[in-house]
């Protein structure tokens, strides 16, 4: 999949773009070092990296608002589950409460991402 990113106006292949970022595993990484991974790959400022990243981000976020599924090939899907209201116990008393209906965001890794890191 190629994506089209606003500050670069260049296309950038995002599966080549993570294995380009040579993320370590295990490594904890915070969004300051992430942009600054960005930066360095893109050969970008710091500042153009991060409007980058805030881009992409907003992006998908706005997609998931709107119940929409955002797929990455090679990388994963994003989507809103919806959980229906149902009835759940309490470990400690055993007494039985009422658990509200709610949404959550998931992640299903693409089939190339799972064999990457089940070799």
């Amino acid at each position: 999949m190629l994506i089209f990113l606003f500050y670069t106006k260049n296309n950038v292949d995002f599966t080549q773009f993570l294995l380009r970022l040579e993320l370590t595993i295990g490594a904890k990484m915070n969004k300051k070092q992430l942009v600054a991974k960005i930066s360095s790959t893109l050969g970008q400022s710091k500042a153009d990296a991060e409007r980058t990243f805030d881009s992409i981000t907003t992006i998908i976020l706005d997609a998931l608002k709107n119940d929409d599924t955002v797929k990455i090939a090679g990388f994963g899907t994003y989507k809103v589950a919806k959980r229906k209201a149902r009835v759940g116990r309490n470990p400690r008393t055993g007494e039985s409460i009422q658990i509200a209906a709610s949404q959550k965001v998931k992640f299903l890794p693409a089939k190339s991402l799972k064999e990457m890191f089940n070799r």
